[in-house]
């Protein structure tokens, strides 16, 4: 899969055109979709990942993890909850999963 199919994929998945994504990286509305043709620059790239909350390696393709580095403090029962309820969740919806975690623990433990 490209560069330009995976941001159109994530834009898909957050409820974004391509030329809104543009936008709100300071693109010009329709430099995305020349990523067809051209690889973008790193900064660029980088702009639409933050924009879309992913990695730049899961644009390039390099993983298929969308956020490798935000997933890394979770534990290994919290990462199996938050992909088991959505594997294309963000850091906001991760840090929901987490507190609902912990309530559902101090519940547990009121009983």
């Amino acid at each position: 899969m490209s560069i330009l199919d995976k941001t159109k994929k994530v834009s898909k998945i957050r409820g974004m055109s391509l030329t809104e994504v543009a936008i709100k990286a300071g693109l010009a509305e329709k430099s995305i979709y020349s990523w067809d043709r051209s690889t973008p620059k790193a900064d660029n790239l980088q702009k639409v990942a933050d924009v879309l909350h992913v990695s730049t390696d899961y644009l390039l393709g390099r993983t298929n993890d969308m956020n490798p580095t935000l997933s890394d403090d979770l534990t290994p029962a919290q990462k199996e909850v938050a992909y088991f309820i959505d594997p294309e969740a963000t850091k906001e919806d991760i840090e929901q999963i987490k507190q609902l975690v912990e309530i559902a623990k101090l519940s547990k433990r009121r009983l």
